[in-house]
């Protein structure tokens, strides 16, 4: 194995990630001793990328959170190259997914990564590497959202936003836990909601959300935002869910008012504004048992990934300016490495 890696880094934002990113050609590859107890030494062979890889970066958070010069990306499907040498559940050459936890030095937008155990699964065997790196933080984000206790066979579901990475494995996993699925999209994307399982799907561009879903009554068991910039919902959400339903929100500007907002809504009770449902936030981490899970139904062939674009590696700060459009269809996927 060489000593050195290609790796998209950037040690300052001057705008946009995009534009402050570089190509180095000559990082120095973590070296097997330097392995904890329970991290790997991953060959990435395909990453995907989620909003948040150029969000936080940018974000005045960056500076306490992520260690520079940095690379961006978490999500990844790669071949084990190294472990501790207490690790005897993974084999080296065995090919892994997952998505990290957090930013770090060593992200997915560069040929090797350092990953915890429990941030990953096998691939199961049939399963594609472009699909398994598609499902990282996005396809973690949709699995949490609905467990463990929003969803069952039989639950009635409104997911707001069924077209992109969350939103298409949210569809998928509420169909595959027997639920009824009722989502929104921009006119381009109401067919592939409904070939993904959408039971009912409402065009954004020419309905008016909240007072198509006021017209049902107090059918939901839970309401998922995966868009998380309407407050309307979030305040109407009384009149769509059922007493003992549940608002989750999933997505959050990464600013000081985003953050206020979420926390309004977790904690502001019913007498000063508030309403009167549970409210839950989904604090994404990658388990291993959902990793497993996902896989099971991938396998399946309950669940596939959606993928909107792949890039060469080459391309990344051209995929990155893709995904900032926020109008991408399911994922963005880079292929790093040789499959």
């Amino acid at each position: 194995m060489a000593s050195t890696m290609k790796a998209w880094q950037y040690s300052k934002i001057s705008g946009k990630l995009e534009d402050s990113i570089t190509l180095n050609t000559s990082i120095p590859i973590p070296t097997a001793s330097s392995l904890s107890k329970n991290d790997l030494l991953v060959e990435v062979l395909t990453a995907a990328l989620n909003p948040v890889d150029y969000k936080l970066p940018e974000s005045n958070a960056s500076i306490f959170m992520i260690s520079k010069p940095a690379t961006p990306g978490l999500d990844f499907c790669g071949r084990v190259k190294a472990k501790h040498t207490s690790n005897d559940l993974i084999k080296e050459g065995q090919l892994i997914f997952g998505c990290l936890g957090s930013p770090r030095k060593y992200g997915t937008c560069g040929e090797y990564i350092v990953v915890p155990r429990s941030e990953c699964a096998l691939l199961p065997e049939g399963v594609d590497i472009d699909e398994a790196a598609a499902v990282g933080t996005a396809g973690m984000t949709a699995y949490q959202a609905l467990l463990p206790d929003h969803v069952k066979a039989g639950s009635n579901i409104f997911i707001n936003g069924g077209s992109g990475g969350v939103g298409t494995f949210g569809i998928q996993f509420a169909k595959a836990m027997g639920a009824k699925v009722t989502t929104t999209c921009s006119t381009l994307n109401v067919e592939l909601c409904k070939s993904l399982g959408a039971d009912e799907v409402i065009d954004y561009k020419t309905a008016d959300i909240v007072a198509t879903l006021k017209g049902k009554g107090q059918i939901f068991d839970a309401v998922i935002d995966n868009v998380g910039d309407s407050a309307t919902l979030f305040n109407e959400c009384e009149a769509l869910l059922k007493p003992d339903g549940v608002f989750v929100q999933v997505a959050m500007k990464v600013t000081v008012a985003g953050v206020a907002g979420m926390m309004r809504k977790r904690l502001q009770p019913r007498l000063l504004g508030g309403v009167g449902r549970k409210f839950h936030f989904v604090a994404v981490e990658g388990r291993t048992r959902d990793f497993e899970h996902v896989g099971k139904w991938m396998k399946e062939g309950k669940v596939k990934a959606v993928i909107g674009e792949t890039f060469a590696f080459e391309e990344v700060p051209k995929a990155f300016e893709h995904l900032r459009t926020g109008h991408t269809k399911g994922k963005i996927v880079i292929h790093v490495g040789e499959k």
